[in-house]
């Protein structure tokens, strides 16, 4: 037989195959996924409000802390960055920093945050940013979760 005959018959056996592919595509792919209900509810992530009051003229340390240390020791424990603020007025605009983390759940928060604590790398920084007397007098932690309309989950 010819090898062009070959390649031909070998068409016509996969054509049938072929022309499945994305529906067999489609039924794997929607075999591991949740059922309608349960779809919102896995892609839902917790995120975490922290508001830091430092003590007078000690937010400039803060800051430094975040952006030199902090931000990349949280990204080595998972802990995902949203954005931090800072406020434009009120007594204690040179005082305070805002900001907010986002988990995948309120376990994977608190795994993070222990893993954090004990970093020694963190306990390094931390002690070095604080030479010049402790930065941070009190801090606000509150979970929060995403509403059903919110545009962020």
């Amino acid at each position: 037989m010819h090898v062009n005959s070959i390649l031909r018959l070998r068409r016509r056996q996969w054509l049938p195959l072929i022309s499945a592919a994305p529906l067999l595509c489609i039924a794997i792919l929607s075999a591991g996924s949740p059922a309608r209900g349960e779809e919102h509810a896995s892609q839902t992530r917790i995120f975490e409000l922290r508001t830091y009051h430092t003590h007078p003229g000690r937010l400039d340390a803060l800051n430094r802390r975040f952006r030199e240390h902090t931000n990349r020791i949280f990204a080595k424990h998972g802990m995902t960055i949203i954005g931090f603020w800072t406020p434009t007025e009120g007594p204690d605009k040179d005082n305070k920093l805002v900001y907010m983390l986002a988990f995948t759940s309120r376990e994977a928060a608190d795994a993070a945050w222990n893993g954090f604590k004990a970093d020694p790398e963190w306990k390094a920084a931390k002690a070095a940013s604080e030479q010049d007397g402790p930065i941070v007098k009190k801090v606000i932690s509150e979970f929060l979760q995403p509403t059903d309309y919110s545009p962020i989950k």
